[in-house]
C-alpha cells in the first residue's frame, strides 16, 4: 500500500528491478514511493553485494521487533529523529538537492527548519543526521555563504548554535528578485548583440522573457511609487520626443535634478513591466531610446511587419 510499510511483494519488485538496472527513482515511481524510500531500503536492509527481497525482509522485521511495542513514537526522542521525521527530513532534502543544493547540505537545512526555536548545535546535527563532523561543518558553511542559517551563542557552553531565523526567507526573496531581474537585462543584452531574428536572440528572448517575469512577479510592489511614476514620465518623454534622449538632456527637459532622472531610468530597467510593451534600451554613454519589447513580437511575424511596411511604400 503506497505509503505504508514496505511489503515482501514489494521488496522481491524492487530486487528485479534493480537486477534489471533501473535506478532508485523509476522504482521509486512504480512503487508509488519516494524515491528516499527505496534508496534507504537498499541501504538499511540491504545485505553487502545485491540487494535481496528475502534477506532484506528478514532485517526489517528483526529491526521492527527491536521497537517497543505500545509506544507512540514522539517527533523527536532523546536528541534523535524517529523513522517519521527522518523519512520527512530525507524526502524533502530530495526535493531541495533536486532544485541544486548539495544532498547532504539539503540535510542539514532540513533538519535545522524541523528544529525548535533554539536551533541545533553540530554535534546534534552529526548525531540526528548520521554523518560526520566535516560533513556538517561543509555544508554550515555553505548555508551561511546563503544567508540561510545564523549562528547564536550556545547558552551556558562554549559551543554554537545554528538556526534559521524569520528574516531567511525575505534576504532570500530579495536575492532571488535581483539575480532574476539581472538575468533578464543580460539576456537582452544578448539579443541585441546576437539580433532579435536569429536563433540565439529568439532563444535569449524566451529566457529573458521568463526571468522578466519572475522578477515582476517577486518584486511586487517593493519599487516605490513615486519613482514608478517618474519611471512613466522618463517613458512618455521619450515616446513624445521620437528619438534617442541623453541624461542631461531628460533631466533638464523634466526639470528634475539628474539623480531623480537616474532613478526613474533606472526603476524601468528593474521593472521592465513598466514600459510594456516597450523596453528601455541604452544606445550610447547615458543615452537612451525605446523599442518593442522583444518577447511581444516573434521573429515571424517581425519579419511580415516589414514586409507590409516595405509594400506600403
Amino acid at each position: 500500500m503506497p505509503g505504508g510499510r514496505l511489503t515482501h511483494d514489494d521488496r522481491r519488485q524492487i530486487a528485479a528491478w534493480l537486477a534489471d538496472g533501473l535506478g532508485y527513482a523509476e522504482i521509486g515511481r512504480r512503487l508509488g514511493r519516494p524515491t528516499s524510500t527505496i534508496s534507504r531500503e537498499v541501504a538499511r536492509n540491504g545485505a553487502t553485494g545485491a540487494y535481496l527481497a528475502d534477506p532484506a525482509q528478514q532485517a526489517a522485521g528483526h529491526r521492527a521487533r527491536r521497537r517497543k511495542p505500545g509506544r507512540t513514537a514522539e517527533p523527536v526522542a532523546d536528541g534523535q529523529p524517529t523513522e517519521v521525521v527522518r523519512g520527512f527530513v530525507d524526502d524533502f532534502a530530495t526535493l531541495l538537492a533536486a532544485t541544486g543544493l548539495p544532498r547532504m547540505t539539503a540535510r542539514v537545512f532540513v533538519c535545522l527548519l524541523t528544529a525548535d526555536g533554539g536551533g541545533l548545535t553540530a554535534a546534534d546535527l552529526v548525531r540526528r543526521l548520521q554523518v560526520s563532523p566535516a560533513s556538517v561543518s561543509k555544508s554550515i558553511g555553505s548555508l551561511e555563504a546563503m544567508e540561510l542559517v545564523v549562528r547564536r551563542p550556545d547558552t551556558g557552553g562554549r559551543r554554537e548554535r545554528y538556526l534559521i531565523d524569520d528574516d531567511v526567507w525575505l534576504r532570500a526573496w530579495r536575492a532571488d528578485t535581483g539575480a532574476h531581474g539581472e538575468i533578464a537585462t543580460a539576456a537582452q543584452r544578448g539579443i541585441e548583440i546576437f539580433g532579435a531574428d536569429t536563433t540565439v536572440g529568439t532563444r535569449l528572448a524566451t529566457m529573458g522573457r521568463f526571468f522578466a517575469r519572475l522578477s515582476e512577479q517577486m518584486s511586487g510592489s517593493t519599487l516605490g511609487q513615486a519613482v514608478a511614476y517618474d519611471g512613466l514620465t522618463v517613458l512618455a518623454a521619450l515616446v513624445h520626443a521620437g528619438r534617442p534622449l541623453t541624461l542631461g538632456t531628460l533631466a533638464t527637459a523634466l526639470g528634475w535634478p539628474r539623480e531623480r532622472a537616474t532613478a526613474a531610468l533606472e526603476a524601468v530597467r528593474r521593472q521592465p513591466a513598466l514600459a510594456d510593451p516597450l523596453a528601455l534600451r541604452t544606445v550610447g554613454p547615458e543615452t537612451y531610446s525605446l523599442t518593442t519589447r522583444p518577447d511581444r513580437l516573434s521573429p515571424a511575424q517581425r519579419a511580415a511587419l516589414s514586409t507590409a511596411s516595405t509594400a506600403n511604400l
